[in-house]
């Protein structure tokens, strides 16, 4: 092979999921409250598929990433989700 030429790598990325049971034990969380932030548009994107409701792993990091925060001055609105 030339040395010149790029070679390319194919590399497979599984793509891990979590039902909705999963995610609220991960969370200490209730089901319900899963199912009220999916209809009132909060919480992490979430795929439905043939009526199951599924978790990327990678949108459920990301949005634990947006409710990061470094003090109680600067929360974000998505860290403040379960608060009412």
């Amino acid at each position: 092979m030339d040395s010149c030429q790029l070679v390319r790598k194919e590399t497979k990325m599984e793509v891990v999921h979590f039902n909705q049971r999963q995610l609220a034990t991960r969370w200490a969380i209730s089901e319900a409250t899963l199912e009220r932030w999916r209809c009132e548009g909060i919480g992490p994107k979430f795929l439905k598929l043939c009526g199951r409701v599924l978790y990327r792993q990678i949108d459920i990091e990301a949005f634990e990433e947006s409710c990061m925060a470094t003090s109680t001055k600067t929360a974000t609105p998505a860290a403040q989700v379960g608060e009412r």
